[in-house]
Protein backbone atom coordinates (compact mmCIF):
# COMPACT_ATOMS: atom_id res chain seq x y z
CA UNK A 1 0.00 0.00 0.00
CA UNK A 2 2.76 2.57 0.97
CA UNK A 3 4.67 1.34 -2.33
CA UNK A 4 1.22 2.01 -4.11
CA UNK A 5 0.83 5.48 -2.65
CA UNK A 6 4.22 6.58 -2.95
CA UNK A 7 4.47 5.90 -6.35
CA UNK A 8 1.22 7.89 -7.19
CA UNK A 9 2.48 10.85 -5.45
CA UNK A 10 5.79 10.53 -6.87
CA UNK A 11 4.13 10.31 -10.06
CA UNK A 12 2.11 13.71 -9.20
CA UNK A 13 5.29 15.10 -8.58
CA UNK A 14 6.75 14.42 -11.86
CA UNK A 15 3.76 15.64 -13.73
CA UNK A 16 3.62 18.87 -11.18
CA UNK A 17 7.04 19.65 -12.11
CA UNK A 18 6.88 19.37 -15.65
CA UNK A 19 3.92 22.02 -15.71
CA UNK A 20 5.83 24.23 -13.71
CA UNK A 21 8.76 23.68 -15.90
CA UNK A 22 6.37 24.57 -19.12
CA UNK A 23 5.00 27.60 -16.83
CA UNK A 24 8.34 29.02 -16.50
CA UNK A 25 9.29 28.29 -19.96
CA UNK A 26 6.61 29.88 -21.46
CA UNK A 27 7.23 33.04 -19.10
CA UNK A 28 3.79 32.92 -17.73
CA UNK A 29 3.74 34.19 -14.15
CA UNK A 30 0.60 31.72 -12.75
CA UNK A 31 0.70 30.50 -9.23
CA UNK A 32 0.25 27.21 -7.83
CA UNK A 33 -3.22 27.82 -6.96
CA UNK A 34 -4.13 29.24 -10.63
CA UNK A 35 -1.96 26.01 -11.89
CA UNK A 36 -4.89 23.75 -9.71
CA UNK A 37 -7.48 25.67 -10.67
CA UNK A 38 -6.69 25.18 -14.79
CA UNK A 39 -5.51 22.08 -14.50
CA UNK A 40 -8.21 20.42 -12.49
CA UNK A 41 -10.67 22.27 -14.41
CA UNK A 42 -9.39 20.73 -17.66
CA UNK A 43 -9.01 17.25 -16.34
CA UNK A 44 -12.28 17.73 -15.28
CA UNK A 45 -13.64 18.76 -18.37
CA UNK A 46 -12.14 16.01 -20.18
CA UNK A 47 -13.90 13.46 -17.98
CA UNK A 48 -16.72 14.58 -18.32
CA UNK A 49 -16.73 14.83 -22.27
CA UNK A 50 -15.44 11.15 -21.96
CA UNK A 51 -18.00 9.92 -19.24
CA UNK A 52 -20.83 11.45 -20.67
CA UNK A 53 -21.72 9.45 -23.84
CA UNK A 54 -21.12 5.93 -22.07
CA UNK A 55 -23.96 7.57 -19.20
CA UNK A 56 -26.01 8.73 -22.33
CA UNK A 57 -25.71 5.10 -24.00
CA UNK A 58 -26.65 3.87 -20.48
CA UNK A 59 -29.72 5.94 -19.76
CA UNK A 60 -30.83 5.73 -23.24
CA UNK A 61 -30.85 1.47 -23.13
CA UNK A 62 -32.61 1.43 -19.76
CA UNK A 63 -29.67 1.06 -17.57
CA UNK A 64 -30.08 3.30 -14.53
CA UNK A 65 -29.02 0.26 -12.25
CA UNK A 66 -26.19 0.26 -14.33
CA UNK A 67 -25.54 4.27 -13.82
CA UNK A 68 -26.15 3.78 -9.89
CA UNK A 69 -23.54 0.61 -9.39
CA UNK A 70 -21.13 2.54 -11.31
CA UNK A 71 -21.79 5.66 -9.14
CA UNK A 72 -21.80 3.76 -6.04
CA UNK A 73 -18.53 1.67 -7.33
CA UNK A 74 -16.28 5.07 -7.27
CA UNK A 75 -17.68 6.23 -4.11
CA UNK A 76 -16.66 3.41 -2.34
CA UNK A 77 -13.52 3.45 -3.81
CA UNK A 78 -13.11 6.65 -2.45
CA UNK A 79 -14.12 6.03 0.97
CA UNK A 80 -12.00 2.50 0.84
CA UNK A 81 -8.98 4.84 0.37
CA UNK A 82 -10.44 7.81 3.11
CA UNK A 83 -9.98 5.10 5.43
CA UNK A 84 -7.19 3.69 4.85
CA UNK A 85 -5.67 7.16 4.77
CA UNK A 86 -7.26 8.15 7.78
CA UNK A 87 -5.92 5.04 9.59
CA UNK A 88 -2.29 5.97 8.95
CA UNK A 89 -2.90 9.70 9.50
CA UNK A 90 -4.49 8.57 12.83
CA UNK A 91 -2.29 5.38 13.66
CA UNK A 92 -5.53 3.19 14.49
CA UNK A 93 -4.49 0.64 11.63
CA UNK A 94 -2.03 -0.56 9.12
CA UNK A 95 -2.48 1.29 5.68
CA UNK A 96 -2.55 -1.86 3.15
CA UNK A 97 -3.90 -1.91 -0.25
CA UNK A 98 -4.60 -5.00 0.46
CA UNK A 99 -7.45 -3.79 2.84
CA UNK A 100 -8.80 -1.64 -0.24
CA UNK A 101 -9.10 -4.33 -2.24
CA UNK A 102 -11.03 -6.83 0.54
CA UNK A 103 -13.03 -3.95 0.59
CA UNK A 104 -14.09 -3.60 -3.04
CA UNK A 105 -14.34 -7.31 -3.50
CA UNK A 106 -16.88 -7.08 -0.19
CA UNK A 107 -18.85 -4.72 -2.39
CA UNK A 108 -19.16 -6.37 -5.32
CA UNK A 109 -19.75 -9.67 -3.75
CA UNK A 110 -22.30 -8.03 -1.62
CA UNK A 111 -23.89 -6.72 -4.53
CA UNK A 112 -23.91 -10.04 -6.34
Amino acid sequence: MRELLYLIVESIAVIHNKIMSLNDAWEYSFTDKELHFLIIGIIGMLMVFMVYPVFKWLANHNAIMTMTWIYVFTLVIVLTFAIEIGQKVSQTGVMEFADIMFGLVGFIVMFS
